[in-house]
């Protein structure tokens, strides 16, 4: 799936929860999306790095998307609250057992 069809896919079925839990507007959502689809990009490849290199990217790209999360603007609550979203996300499928991949 290309880039543009993933963050369609995600605006259909990610975005009405995450609007919901974090009070984000239309806009907010949108943009974090994007930046959270941007993320998911930089991490592809990162199985082959040593544990090391690996945490070091992370951390790396974990400081772009705040970065990122501060311009458009949101404040520290909607970024925590954006966080705590995507955790238990990645929660839900893992016990779905819908790992979804390389996260």
């Amino acid at each position: 799936m290309d880039p543009a069809q993933m963050l369609e896919m995600m605006k259909q079925r990610v975005k009405p929860g995450l609007m919901e839990k974090t009070k984000l507007s239309d806009a907010q959502a949108d943009k974090v999306l994007e930046i959270n689809l941007w993320s998911q990009q930089q991490r592809r490849g990162f199985r082959e790095l040593s544990e090391e290199d690996r945490a070091k990217k992370t951390k790396e790209i974990q400081e772009e998307v705040n970065k990122k999360y501060k311009a458009i603007p949101l404040t520290d609550d909607q970024i925590k609250a954006v966080d705590e979203f995507y955790v238990e996300m990645r929660r839900n499928m893992q016990n779905r057992g819908g790992g979804g991949g390389g996260k």
